[in-house]
């Protein structure tokens, strides 16, 4: 590895392949108690489109965080995410048969000259225009069912679907209109100029899709999870893997909306240094992202690092800002505690816990397979029964859908008690005190 110089505030402004690779040489070193700074480039539909990448995104190079060792974890603070993309496209997708090998997030092929992750360049506008650089075939590996371009105000409050016009005008300038960085190679989605829906408001919300360490071994970055990451077993491409070699996984794939400016994520770390990275923001989405995807968009994040040592995750645990918390969640009030010790001394209680919210994710092939690996995970950290996890998500939490088909959230107060000795107490404390 080259020589590590640490610094205070990384800016990022470089993309991988669409590949997370731990064999891979690191290029940024941050400070524990650092801030990382990053450009991001859009997700989903922008790689989709693009077959060079191979992955399905286009994520930030890893950094390497000072001090972070495999059995602990990072913090990462969501200091700040702000949008810069003017307008995007997005919809349902279609993939398009004879253009991949198994699966076209990873393994574009021309249909035509039988190039394997072909480039490609843009001639034109609509969903025919992204062509072998080679051969001049259309190889795009999807295509719309349903889509729409979306334009945004100024201040980035207020998204609106745009007509055919509108949209065609968008797709002639694609890059300058999603403010695509200078160092991204995807083509930009609204070179397809969708118009299926026209007229439609939508609040901008935005938040990260991709945010998390390095895996142990090669995944493919949108695959990084335990639902998408079942298109890899037995894959007929370079990135096949076992079921067992899927747990190698961090998950940083979690399209969950509450990952957002304020909240905080305490991400595993497989491999020396931790390897953050982040990606594939959206500027809005309900829970589930039902239609597959959201609103792709281009923006500036500020994050900042904590390492925390020896807790031994096993998936990521998100602290969400209070007002995104469910009901029974949320951390009780001066009120109700009051209301709490009265009665505990009704029934000679000497004592009651002192609890406060965590939220674990959890990936799987569905639903419920993912509600298991979260409840598993907690139960794993805190060292209890899955059982007392269902009780406390039932009677102080709730389990959430953050991206059909498979990742949740399973979040409910825990106890002082179990955070000290995870070693999480300082982290949420902070978070909610």
């Amino acid at each position: 590895m080259a020589e590590r110089k640490a610094r205070h505030t990384v800016f990022v402004d470089e993309f991988t392949n669409g590949i997370l690779d731990p064999e891979e040489e690191m290029r940024y070193f941050v400070k524990d108690g650092g801030h990382i700074v990053a450009n991001t480039a859009p997700g989903c539909w922008g790689p989709m489109i693009t077959p060079e990448l191979k992955g399905g995104h286009e994520v930030t190079k890893p950094v390497y965080v000072e001090g972070a060792e495999a059995g602990d974890a990072v913090a990462i603070h969501i200091n700040s995410i702000r949008v810069t993309s003017d307008a995007t496209a997005s919809g349902n997708d279609k993939p398009m048969e004879g253009r991949f090998t198994g699966d076209p997030f990873v393994a574009g092929v021309c249909p035509s000259c039988g190039a394997k992750n072909p480039k490609s360049k843009v001639e034109g506008i609509g969903q025919g225009a992204v062509r072998c650089a080679e051969c001049g075939e259309d190889v795009t590996p999807f295509t719309f069912t349903n889509a729409y371009t979306m334009a945004f105000d100024r201040q980035r409050t207020i998204g609106l679907t745009l007509n055919k016009e509108n949209a065609e005008i968008i797709a002639r300038e694609g890059k300058k209109y999603m403010c695509t960085p200078e160092n991204s190679i995807q083509h930009p989605v609204v070179t397809f100029a969708p118009h299926d829906i026209v007229g439609a408001m939508a609040r901008v919300i935005p938040f990260l899709g991709q945010l998390g360490t390095t895996p142990s071994r090669a995944f493919p970055d949108s695959h990084n999870a335990g639902d998408f990451g079942q298109f890899l077993i037995d894959a007929p491409h370079d990135y096949s893997m076992t079921e067992e070699q899927l747990e190698e996984r961090t998950d940083g794939h979690m399209d969950i909306n509450r990952v957002r400016e304020g909240a905080v994520l305490i991400c595993p770390v497989k491999v020396p240094g931790g390897g953050v990275y982040l990606g594939d923001m959206h500027a809005m989405q309900g829970n589930g992202e039902i239609a597959g995807h959201t609103t792709d968009v281009a923006g500036i994040v500020d994050l900042q690092i904590e390492v925390i040592k020896g807790t031994h995750l096993t998936g990521p645990v998100l602290l969400p800002l209070t007002e995104d918390l469910p009901p029974l969640a949320k951390p009780f009030t001066g009120n109700e505690l009051k209301r709490a010790k009265e009665l505990a001394g009704k029934w000679n209680m000497a004592e009651i816990e002192e609890s406060y919210p965590v939220s674990f994710i959890g990936t799987g092939a569905d639903l419920n397979a993912a509600t298991e690996n979260g409840m598993a995970r907690a139960a794993t950290l805190f060292n209890v029964t899955v059982p007392e996890i269902m009780n406390r998500a039932t009677i102080n939490g709730s389990i959430d859908i953050g991206r059909n088909p498979g990742v949740v959230t399973v979040t409910f107060l825990a106890p002082k008690t179990h955070l000290r000795q995870a070693g999480l107490w300082n982290t949420v404390r902070n978070a909610y005190l």
